[in-house]
């Protein structure tokens, strides 16, 4: 899935292609949704889109399927932005949810304490060494990347530090476990929004390059005969 698939869907189509990766979430879904009913993400849409969209990365970016990640993706947020503790997550959707939850919520109170300029190594080292359930390491990239997608709604200050912090700890991490599109798309993103002239300086170059390659191996293969027309 693009981003731009992404950025179209409703939430119940959203939630739809999460209940057809996972059909045996209907519950979960419905209570993602009534935890964060009335909700609002900077963009103005329901902020239910954003566990969705995280839960959909997961599955379409990285691959898995496991079905006790999905779930918590879909609550990852509901300790830290609702009146909602464990307890009641573990009541809901069971200990072991909750466990991947917490951690999840224990990285974002953590994070907000750090001055990552300096401490952004330790910071990444700790994201690797908290759990040892990789699903929170998981979740925390994709949440990462969809957050760096809608970037543009943030204010100058928040972008700044989101996107230094995607370009020094969530994309080396993320490289770190294998994920490397996403590696390559946070720094782009980062990029682009911490330094856009430099972004459009390096895209511009690396745009005609590849033209000029293309125009090579074109003329190489009629030079040989091949015409792939």
């Amino acid at each position: 899935m693009t981003q731009g698939d992404l950025y179209h869907l409703s939430v119940d189509d959203l939630e739809a292609r999460v209940l057809g990766h996972w059909p045996t979430l209907a519950e979960a879904c419905r209570f993602a949704k009534k935890c964060h009913e009335g909700q609002q993400r900077k963009n103005g849409g329901p902020y239910i889109e954003h566990p969705l969209r995280v839960a959909l990365l997961i599955k379409e970016t990285g691959g898995v399927s496991d079905e006790s990640l999905a779930c918590a993706a879909l609550l990852h947020d509901v300790v830290e932005d609702t009146k909602l503790s464990i307890k009641d997550i573990n009541k809901a959707v069971g200990k072991n949810i909750g466990r991947i939850v917490d951690g999840l919520t224990k990285i974002s109170i953590l994070s907000k304490k750090k001055d990552h300029s300096v401490q952004a190594e330790n910071y990444r080292r700790m994201l690797l060494t908290l759990h040892n359930d990789i699903r929170v390491i998981l979740i925390k990239i994709a949440d990462r990347l969809h957050n760096m997608r809608t970037i543009q709604y943030l204010s100058d200050i928040k972008k700044e530090k989101i996107a230094s912090e995607s370009l020094y700890i969530y994309a080396p991490l993320a490289h770190r476990v294998g994920l490397f599109n996403i590696k390559d798309e946070l720094e782009d993103l980062s990029l682009k929004s911490i330094n856009p002239k430099i972004y459009k300086s390096i895209k511009d170059k690396f745009d005609k390059s590849q033209k000029n390659q293309e125009q090579m191996a074109n003329r190489i293969n009629r030079s040989r005969g091949y015409n792939f027309r």
